[in-house]
C-alpha cells in the first residue's frame, strides 16, 4: 500500500493542532526562512511577501545590518532591568527623538505604547479631573484592556465588556462631532494620522489641524497612535511629519527594529514627568538586545536612502493602481502613503488573499473590502511591479466572477 507523505508544514500544523490556543486563523503554511522579500515554507515553496510580519519586518527579512547588530549585542547582554542605565537604550532615544521631539519610553509592543500614552494622559490630567479620551470609529490601537476599549470597533469588544469607562468615540473627518464629545473631564484625544486596521483610511486635508486646534483650545493632549505609520513606512520618520501637525505624544512598534519586539512612546518635554517614577514600568521594554536592533533598524533607513525609495516607490504603486482602477469597477478607491497601500473594492477583499497565495504573494485583507499592503521599505521595484501585477490578475479575476 503506497504512504502518502506527511509534509513538513502539516507536521507543524498537527503539532499546534494538539499544544497551542486555537486563537488565531492561520493559513496552512509554515514558513521556515526569509531573505528580503521573499520568504519560503518548510517544504521549499517561495512566497513574495508583501505584508512580511504584519508590517513588522520593514527592512524585510534578516536584514544584514539588524541581524549583524543582534549577534553582537546577544553576545555581549540580552536584557539587564531598567534599574541600571543601558547605553543601547539612551543611544536609541537619541535617535528617535532627533528625529521628532521629546522624550522617550520604551515597552514591547503597540498595545503598550498607547498603553502608556493612555496613563500619561490621565496624570496629566488627574489635577483637574480630567480623565476622559476621544478616539474614533474604525481605529485601532491594540489588544489590552486600555488599548482594547480605545479601539472603537465593536467586533473586538464582543464578549469582554464591561470595557473601561472613560473613553468616547467619534467619527473621522466629524469635527463638530469630536467637539460635542469634549467637557471638563475630557483629557486627550487619540488618532492614527493614517487608519491602519480601518483601511488605510487618510483623514481629509484639514482634520488633524482641526484637531490639534481644539486640544490647544481645551488644554488636551494630542496623541498619534504612529504604530504603523511610522519609522518610515510613509516616506519621512512619522506620519505627522506629512500632515505638518505636531502631536503631543506618538506611539510606535512593528517596524521599530525590524522583526524583533520594541514598542515605545515619545511626548513632548514638557508632559515627560507627568510618567513619574513608580507609576508606569515595562520588564523587557528597552532592552539591549531590542534597542540594538532598533537602532541599526534606523541607522540602515537613513544610510540607505531608503525613505526616498519609499516616496518613489509610492508614485509608482500610484500609477499602476490608479491605472487598474480606471480598467476594473470593482476598485472603489486607491489610498496610497508611502509603502502603506489600500485598495478599497466594492466586494470582498478577502479571497483575494488565498488567490494571490495560490500566485506565490502573501498580502493582507482588512475592514471587510480593502486589500492591504504594507511592504518591506526596502522591496525592489521590481519585486513591488512583480506583485502588483499578480494582485491585478486575481482582481481582474474576482470581477468576472458572478456575484
Amino acid at each position: 500500500m503506497t504512504q502518502v507523505a506527511v509534509s513538513k508544514s502539516q507536521a507543524t500544523i498537527d503539532l499546534f493542532d494538539q499544544y497551542v490556543i486555537p486563537n488565531y486563523r492561520r493559513y496552512p503554511i509554515a514558513l521556515v526562512r526569509g531573505e528580503g522579500s521573499h520568504v519560503w515554507d518548510a517544504d521549499g515553496r517561495r512566497f513574495l511577501d508583501l505584508f512580511p510580519g504584519w508590517g513588522c519586518n520593514i527592512l524585510g527579512y534578516s536584514p544584514p545590518a539588524v541581524v549583524k547588530a543582534i549577534q553582537e549585542q546577544a553576545a555581549k547582554l540580552i536584557h539587564i532591568p531598567n534599574t541600571w542605565y543601558i547605553e543601547e537604550q539612551g543611544r536609541f532615544a537619541e535617535f528617535l527623538c532627533t528625529r521628532s521631539f521629546g522624550k522617550a519610553f520604551f515597552c514591547n509592543s503597540g498595545a503598550e505604547a498607547n498603553e502608556a500614552a493612555i496613563k500619561l494622559a490621565r496624570l496629566h490630567g488627574s489635577a483637574q479631573g480630567r480623565f476622559r479620551i476621544i478616539t474614533f470609529e474604525h481605529g485601532f490601537h491594540g489588544r489590552t484592556f486600555g488599548a482594547l476599549t480605545a479601539t472603537a470597533q465593536p467586533k473586538y469588544h464582543e464578549g469582554l465588556g464591561p470595557m473601561l469607562a472613560g473613553f468616547r468615540y467619534s467619527k473621522m473627518n466629524d469635527i463638530e462631532g469630536v467637539k460635542s464629545l469634549i467637557d471638563n473631564e475630557t483629557a486627550a484625544i487619540m488618532i492614527e494620522p493614517i487608519q491602519g486596521e480601518g483601511g488605510v483610511r487618510i483623514p481629509e486635508p484639514g482634520f488633524l489641524q482641526a484637531l490639534r486646534d481644539l486640544c490647544d483650545e481645551h488644554g488636551l493632549l494630542l496623541m498619534f497612535d504612529e504604530v504603523q505609520t511610522g519609522m518610515g513606512r510613509t516616506g519621512t520618520w512619522f506620519g505627522y511629519q506629512q500632515t505638518g501637525v505636531k502631536p503631543d505624544v506618538i506611539t510606535m512598534a512593528k517596524g521599530l527594529a525590524a522583526g524583533v519586539a520594541c514598542g515605545a512612546m515619545i511626548c513632548r518635554d514638557e508632559f515627560a514627568a507627568d510618567l513619574r517614577p513608580g507609576m508606569h514600568a515595562s520588564t523587557f521594554g528597552g532592552n539591549s538586545l531590542a534597542m540594538a536592533a532598533g537602532l541599526a533598524t534606523g541607522l540602515t533607513i537613513e544610510h540607505d536612502g531608503i525613505l526616498k525609495h519609499v516616496r518613489e516607490l509610492a508614485e509608482e504603486a500610484r500609477t499602476y493602481l490608479t491605472a487598474l482602477q480606471q480598467r476594473l469597477p470593482i476598485i472603489r478607491e486607491i489610498r496610497i502613503c508611502g509603502m502603506m497601500i489600500g485598495i478599497d473594492l466594492n466586494i470582498p477583499s478577502t479571497p483575494a488573499v488565498a488567490k494571490c497565495m495560490e500566485r506565490g504573494v502573501l498580502i493582507n485583507a482588512t475592514n471587510n473590502t480593502v486589500v492591504r499592503l504594507l511592504p518591506a521599505l526596502n522591496v525592489p521595484k521590481s519585486d513591488l511591479m512583480e506583485g502588483l501585477e499578480i494582485i491585478s490578475s486575481v482582481l481582474e479575476e474576482m470581477a468576472s466572477e458572478p456575484v
